[in-house]
């Protein structure tokens, strides 16, 4: 199965994930790019960096740990082959954020609202 990982974009053209990536080390940069190469190319992905949260609206989270810092990327799917990335965190609690998980699902819902409406 191949998969193709994309980045949400806001209406207004903002992007969530290339503001949060821009904000790290190089270092950090080229380990998630190394996990999302692994969701694009893995026909199952181990928990470890792709899992879906529980009691949400089909967001997943991408799990990155380098050293003792934890990194997450939220996302959803669009179709069975397209991976969207919503924003970032670094991650500081055992649980994940109430906020950043409407965050993600407020993003997937503007995509697909605005999706509907593209000419085909």
């Amino acid at each position: 199965m191949h998969r193709e990982v994309i980045f949400y974009t806001t209406d207004k053209g903002k992007c969530p994930v290339e503001d949060f990536l821009d904000s790290l080390e190089i270092s950090v940069v080229k380990k998630i790019a190394w996990t999302l190469k692994l969701i694009e190319e893995m026909d199952f992905v181990p928990k470890t960096y792709f899992k879906k949260l529980a009691s949400t609206d089909g967001i997943w989270e991408v799990r990155i740990k380098v050293g003792t810092t934890i990194y997450r990327l939220f996302s959803f799917w669009d179709k069975n082959n397209f991976v969207v990335l919503t924003h970032g965190i670094i991650k500081k609690t055992q649980k994940t954020s109430r906020n950043e998980i409407k965050r993600a699902e407020t993003y997937k819902t503007d995509y697909f609202r605005r999706k509907k409406h593209e000419p085909q």
